[in-house]
């Protein structure tokens, strides 16, 4: 299975034939990852999309935020991260309360301790994208780290980096 059947995405959303024609130029790059790499990207992207899709709004900073984050933590070329989020984000709008569980949980699973606190760093680093981090978006990181297995100390370290983006502390 592809990436982007993993993520749940088509070929078919693009609306014009260069669009088309890049989707699945970039759908067979995908493809060419090792399974293993596909799933931790597709994770990471997903789980990415699940926070800044808390509020149910996803700014365009955090947007942009994400596929950043994916290009540089994945090793992906930007087209690649940026395909990657959309897929992510949009199968994240459709399925997440189906979903979120079931993709943090693989996560956990292939992810080493180091690869866990990183997401938990990007997590914050995605909701404080538009400088205020929205009480749901809080409260959704904090049940990401749960579904982690990280304690609540490392919820705080990281945490503690971002308190100046906690809309609950904000006047």
């Amino acid at each position: 299975m592809g990436l982007l059947e993993w993520l749940g995405g088509s070929q078919q959303q693009a609306t014009d034939e260069q669009d088309i024609d890049t989707v699945r130029r970039i759908a067979r790059e995908l493809d060419t990852l090792p399974p293993d790499r596909a799933r931790f990207v597709a994770c990471f992207a997903y789980i990415l999309g699940r926070v800044a899709n808390a509020d149910f709004d996803v700014s365009d900073e955090e947007l942009e935020a994400m596929e950043r984050l994916v290009s540089e933590r994945t090793d992906l070329p930007a087209v690649q991260a940026t395909l990657v989020v959309q897929i992510a984000k949009q199968r994240n709008q459709l399925f997440g309360g189906t979903d979120n569980f079931l993709v943090t949980r693989t996560f956990e699973q292939i992810a080493d301790l180091e690869q866990k606190r990183s997401m938990l760093d990007c997590l914050y680093a995605v909701s404080a994208a538009d400088h205020t981090i929205s009480a749901q978006e809080d409260q959704e990181i904090r049940r990401i780290a749960s579904e982690l297995n990280l304690d609540h100390a490392e919820f705080i370290r990281a945490r503690l980096k971002y308190t100046e983006h906690l809309s609950v502390l904000q006047d």
